[in-house]
C-alpha cells in the first residue's frame, strides 16, 4: 500500500502539491467552520489561491492566472462589498452549540483522506510521455473562446452583468 510513498515524498512537486492541497482543504474547512462572514470570505480566498497553485503545478498557467484574477480577486471583493452593503445586527445569539460537530468533522476529513490515499495508491497511472502539449495554451484557449464558444461566452457576460445589477437593486431596496 505504501509502495509509492517514498517516490512521492522525494519530489519537490509532490511536496508543493501536498502543501497546496492542505491549504485548499483547510480553507474550505475554515469557510464552513467560521461564523463571521468576512472570515469566511478570507478562507474562500485562501482556497482559491491554493487552487491556483495547484493549476501552476499542472502547468496550466493561464487557468491559474484567471483563478487568481477572477476568483481570488474579483469574487472575494464582490463578496466583501455585498457584506458591507447589507445590514447586520450585532450581538445576535448564536444557535445551540453542537459539541460533537468539530470532532465529527475532523473524523470525516481524516476518513476521506484515508479513502482517497488508498484509492490513489491502488490505481495505476499512464505515463505522460505521449502527451503533446500545445505550444501556446493561451492562444488556443482564445481561439476556442472567440470562435467556437463565442455565443456562450457572450451569454455568460450578459448573465453576470444582470446578476450584478440585480444585486445592487436588492441592496438598495433594503436601505429604503
Amino acid at each position: 500500500m505504501f509502495n509509492g510513498l517514498g517516490d512521492f515524498l522525494s519530489s519537490g512537486t509532490s511536496w508543493a502539491f501536498f502543501i497546496f492541497a492542505l491549504l485548499a482543504i483547510g480553507g474550505a474547512i475554515f469557510m464552513i467552520s467560521f461564523t463571521k462572514v468576512v472570515h469566511m470570505v478570507i478562507a474562500v480566498a485562501l482556497t482559491f489561491i491554493s487552487l491556483a497553485g495547484l493549476y501552476v503545478i499542472l502547468e496550466a498557467e493561464f487557468v491559474a492566472f484567471v483563478q487568481v484574477l477572477i476568483y481570488a480577486g474579483a469574487i472575494s471583493i464582490l463578496m466583501i462589498f455585498g457584506i458591507m452593503m447589507t445590514k447586520h445586527r450585532q450581538g445576535e445569539d448564536e444557535g445551540p452549540k453542537r459539541p460533537w460537530h468539530e470532532g465529527l468533522a475532523i473524523l470525516g476529513a481524516v476518513g476521506l483522506f484515508g479513502i482517497l490515499f488508498y484509492a490513489i495508491q491502488k490505481s495505476t497511472f499512464v505515463s505522460s510521455g505521449s502527451l503533446d502539449a500545445g505550444k501556446d495554451n493561451t492562444l488556443e484557449i482564445g481561439k476556442l473562446l472567440y470562435n467556437v464558444h463565442v455565443i456562450p461566452f457572450e451569454i455568460m457576460s450578459v448573465l453576470l452583468t444582470v446578476a450584478f445589477i440585480g444585486a445592487i437593486v436588492v441592496a438598495k431596496r433594503e436601505e429604503d
